[in-house]
């Protein structure tokens, strides 16, 4: 009798574990991930997938400092950053003339020597970064001449 009640009372309570998890998959399976950006990983990327010329160009530090310029720059648009709720951001749209124009401010406020095409390099490979990713899609409206494109975050 003993064997019978305590065989009851597995059952019940692995009948409920299932529910449980199951109830839970399933609300998880709904939401969309949530996207934590990795600065380390995101300069790895945009180094490699650099154009050759511009590669034998810049460091890893370089490509570094540009990046976390544009992020500085992306930050003062008001684009959402790691932990902030996705439904509370803003849509923004970063166009990468404006973020050109601060990379090269900065750079040389620091003393690195960087022209407008290699920033515009790494910045190409940071928003192919961002849309790989799912952070960031395409600028809306594209057809604002060359310069001008950007990325869109929401």
């Amino acid at each position: 009798m003993g064997v019978v009640i305590g065989a009851m009372v597995v059952a019940m309570v692995l009948a409920i574990a299932a529910v449980v998890i199951g109830r839970e998959a399933s609300r998880l399976s709904a939401q969309a991930p949530r996207l934590v950006f990795d600065v380390e990983e995101a300069v790895d990327w945009v180094a490699e997938h650099l154009p050759l010329d511009v590669a034998a160009r810049l460091s890893y530090d370089d490509v570094r400092a540009i990046v976390d310029w544009s992020l500085e720059h992306f930050r003062s648009m008001g684009v959402p950053q790691n932990g902030d709720s996705p439904e509370a951001a803003p849509h923004v749209v970063v166009r990468d003339a404006d973020t050109i124009a601060y990379v090269l401010a900065q750079a040389e406020v620091h003393g690195l020597d960087v022209d407008r095409a290699e920033v515009d390099a790494v910045l190409e490979a940071e928003f192919a970064y961002f849309e790989m990713i799912g952070a960031a899609g395409p600028a809306p409206d594209e057809e604002d001449g060359p310069g001008n494109a950007g990325a869109s975050w929401n």
